[in-house]
């Protein structure tokens, strides 16, 4: 049984691979503004799960060629700022700097979405997904600060505008609830999702088991 993450996040891989697992890597390519614009009014939760499962879903067959036993794992992150706007990613300098201005000294809150499939002998034989949201404290940069974090074009590509293992650290003053969730993938959901669909995450582990 592989564990098969569809995304090309560097944070999400790196924390499976901290937590035991070194996934197979299969980008699914989901335009993601057409999930979105597909759904009815959706609530911050249903959409990050619906762009979740659009993502682990478009690398079934694909996965299901190569890996016939295997979980495929999406993830779907978006931040609900402290104004109540539900952001992704800024794209641009200026979004990111407007996002920061707007949650310096505030806390706003992550949502993630998580959706697997669960292949046998090359067939999905089973579904499920779930969300997790975990509150995030920003503290106060200063412009100088904040021109030097986005000149390093971290900020513009990650949702929310903001990391917590990379330079963005330095300017979040906590976490209310599970850090790795923040990173891109709740390692505690994932586990009890795979758990749901029959799956112990310690078999799926590629370190060494404890004797």
């Amino acid at each position: 049984m592989r564990f098969v993450l569809a995304s090309a996040s560097p944070a999400r891989l790196s924390v499976l691979r901290s937590a035991g697992i070194d996934p197979l890597v299969r980008v699914s390519g989901v335009d993601e503004d057409a999930v979105a614009a597909g759904l009815t009014d959706p609530s911050p939760a249903e959409l990050v799960t619906a762009l979740a499962v659009a993502k682990a879903e478009a690398v079934v067959p694909a996965v299901a060629a190569e890996v016939p036993d295997a979980v495929i794992v999406g993830c779907d992150s978006m931040l609900s700022s402290p104004d109540g706007e539900v952001v992704g990613k800024p794209g641009t300098p200026e979004a990111a700097a407007e996002r920061w201005r707007r949650a310096a000294g505030r806390s706003g809150e992550l949502i993630t979405g998580h959706a697997i499939v669960l292949l046998r002998g090359g067939t999905a034989v089973a579904r499920t997904s779930g969300h997790l949201g975990t509150t995030v404290r920003f503290s106060e940069p200063t412009d100088a600060e904040l021109e030097a974090y986005i000149a390093t074009g971290e900020p513009l590509h990650v949702a929310g505008g903001f990391t917590l293992e990379g330079f963005g650290g330095w300017f979040v003053e906590g976490v209310d609830g599970d850090p790795s969730s923040v990173l891109g993938i709740s390692l505690p959901l994932t586990r009890k999702l795979l758990a749901g669909l029959g799956v112990s995450v310690v078999d799926l582990w590629t370190a060494p088991k404890p004797e």
